[in-house]
């Protein structure tokens, strides 16, 4: 399975997602990596002597950990997506931090035309979980997947509201996915199961650790079109989301609301800072995202149409249409054609004048 050597690299310390990708890019494959020897590890950046010590070391007791792993993921029904896998998430594909594996339970399309993620706060007032209620009533006419954390709360009250409206509905979970926190939200996540799903990026076992939320927000920010923030105090998980939702240019909306509630003191402040567009209606925030009745298809997931151009160069351009300019390591393991491929189709398009180079390895489109 391709992504056995994928989930080992996770498994040796100090590899995060960033870096599992840069050395996959530079390797050739994550196959590779585990094949290469020191000298050659230490020629890729960031890639330091004890690094390369330890991937040389512990490579093979982490690829059998990735079979162990592997084999309890199947044993209860678990999908393991490697980010080069056809079927990992599109839309979180696109993002340089996005994890390298992800576990999957549930019958959702994590490729859905429509998906927005609701977030918001655990103290949740009446208002805010009526206001939820609402929202997920009048949109289930454009049968969006409903993205959210499965937490006390916002959370927990737009993943009901979405299986009670016949909405699939996703919970990001920072937990390994045979560990449902809080456990009082278990028959909802087994009702999830069959109506949406669960997903994360820790193997099973991981146990709950609050350092883990931000890096569980990420994903509910990439995941969608469009986060929604219906209650937010001036600090938490829901302000992070937004935070990450921005930085990944995806759409914004928060509901303004009671300036002495210090639950909403959050949404307040994201409307003030232009951080987020004032969420006023239903219609309002579908007439943003261009969504119309019937069939759809993501901005985020359409092909561009262009010119004659090879299917690698296709690649290419498509990810620096999506972004302003991108550094030549991420064009390597975004484009899945590694660094030294995908530099000789970058030659041959600026030899068509289709890009230009930029200062540092970067490179950004010219048409």
């Amino acid at each position: 399975m391709s992504y056995i050597h994928q989930l080992a690299l996770t498994y040796i310390a100090g590899i995060g997602p960033m870096l599992s990708k840069q050395l996959v890019s530079y390797c050739g494959s994550a196959e590779k990596v585990f094949e290469a020897n020191k000298s050659k590890l230490l020629r890729i950046p960031n890639i330091g002597e004890v690094l390369a010590e330890q991937i040389v070391l512990q490579g093979r007791q982490a690829l059998s950990r990735a079979e162990i792993e592997i084999q309890k993921a199947e044993n209860q029904g678990i999908k393991i997506f490697s980010y080069l896998d056809n079927n990992y998430p599109q839309r979180l594909k696109q993002l340089e931090d996005a994890p390298s594996i992800l576990f999957y339970k549930g019958n959702a399309d994590l490729n859905q035309s429509r998906i927005i993620s609701i977030v918001g706060t655990r103290q949740a007032t009446d208002y805010g979980r009526g206001i939820t209620e609402d929202i997920i009533s009048e949109i289930k006419k454009y049968n969006p997947l409903i993205v959210s954390g499965l937490a006390y709360g916002i959370d927990i009250t737009a993943h009901r509201a979405a299986l009670k409206n016949g909405l699939q509905t996703l919970g990001v979970i920072s937990t390994g996915l045979d560990i449902i926190y809080p456990d009082v939200h278990k028959n909802t996540a087994q009702q999830m199961l069959i109506q949406g799903g669960l997903l994360s990026e820790h193997t099973l076992g991981t146990e709950i650790d609050q350092r883990l939320f931000p890096r569980r927000n990420r994903i509910i920010a990439g995941l969608c079109d469009a986060v929604i923030v219906v209650e937010a105090g001036e600090k938490g998980g829901a302000l992070i989301t937004a935070e990450n939702a921005n930085d990944y240019h995806r759409e914004v909306f928060a509901v303004a609301g009671n300036i002495n509630n210090k639950y909403s003191l959050g949404c307040n402040q994201l409307i003030q800072k232009h951080k987020a567009s004032i969420f006023v209606s239903v219609q309002d925030f579908a007439e943003s995202l261009n969504w119309k009745l019937g069939q759809y298809e993501s901005p985020l997931l359409k092909k561009k149409i262009t010119f004659d151009l090879l299917p690698e160069e296709q690649i290419v351009y498509d990810l620096l249409s999506q972004n302003k300019e991108m550094h030549l390591d991420d064009l390597g393991w975004q484009s899945q054609l590694g660094v030294s491929r995908v530099a000789a189709v970058l030659l041959n398009m600026e030899f068509k004048n289709l890009l230009k180079a930029l200062p540092g390895k970067k490179f950004t489109l010219l048409t």
